[in-house]
């Protein structure tokens, strides 16, 4: 089963009997600049039923002092657990997630729910705006789910950590930075205090295969990411767009790949890390 999902066939599920559905929607808009813009558009309108969560309260742990971790750490899996039960997420949930139509948040969510061993978790191709475009209703009516009982046990998909990163460099592995090409090269950085990149990462920006239109065709994700394959991981800035990457990746049927969670805000924590910046040497 494809992890995307499109607005035609979301809407044929929603005219399904309700009552007989045990599908679960998740709003995750999220956006960089102002993390509570999400939440005020979805109060707003949103489409009926859908559950809002919250990227930075919800799917995001505490940020330690010595800024290990990165930007955007992992939450721990009791909360997680319990912000889902709360969106009234069961174990045999059909989970769709959306978020403005990046799919950046909604990756995020998509990937935790993976790892934590959610099986059915789809994300809406395009999200909200790709919803509108094929004349989806949206409501301003905030539902109010019953209590979830689904079990989260993290640790389920591949990952690593920044020594992770250094021994698959060194054993020839790549590692994929999806970030702007720009910061990659170490050039406007507006968002961590060190530009540059990991020593012996790539560069393949995920907006070439992932807009806020949609993602591109199988074939053009396979092309993109030629070459790569287990053993090989995604990192960005906090990870969140690694996610992204990664959802992309499986939705052109590759599979084995991995993400650095922590990603570039998490290697910069250690000064002692090796830093790098200038173009990418497959360019």
């Amino acid at each position: 089963m494809s992890p995307l999902i499109r607005a035609e066939q979301l809407r044929a599920l929603l005219a399904e009997d309700p009552s007989e559905s045990d599908l679960v929607l998740l709003d995750v808009r999220w956006y960089l600049p102002d993390p509570t813009r999400g939440r005020s558009e979805y109060q707003q309108s949103h489409l009926p039923g859908a559950v809002f969560v919250d990227l930075e309260g919800d799917l995001t742990g505490d940020l330690r002092p010595d800024r290990r971790g990165g930007r955007h750490p992992l939450p721990d899996t009791v909360g997680l657990q319990q912000a889902m039960r709360r969106a009234g997420v069961n174990e045999d949930s059909q989970v769709v997630v959306y978020d403005q139509g990046s799919s950046l948040a909604a990756a995020r969510l998509w990937w935790l729910l993976r790892d934590a061993g959610q099986e059915d978790v789809r994300v809406l191709d395009g999200g909200l705006g790709a919803w509108l475009a094929a004349g989806g209703e949206v409501t301003d009516r905030v539902p109010q789910p019953h209590l979830g009982d689904v079990v989260l046990r993290s640790g389920q998909l591949p990952q690593l950590d920044a020594d992770g990163v250094a021994a698959a460099i060194a054993a020839g592995r790549s590692v994929v930075d999806v970030r702007a090409a720009d910061r990659y090269r170490g050039e406007n950085e507006t968002i961590d205090p060190v530009a540059g990149h990991i020593p012996g990462s790539v560069s393949k920006p995920v907006t070439e295969v992932a807009t806020t239109d949609g993602f591109a065709s199988p074939d053009q994700i396979r092309a993109y990411f030629a070459g790569l394959g287990p053993g090989d991981a995604f990192s960005c800035g906090s990870g969140v767009t690694a996610s992204l990457a990664l959802l992309a990746a499986e939705s052109a049927g590759l599979t084995g790949l991995s993400i650095y969670p922590g990603s570039w805000s998490d290697w910069i924590s250690d000064p002692t890390r090796p830093v790098t910046t200038g173009p990418n040497p497959d360019a």
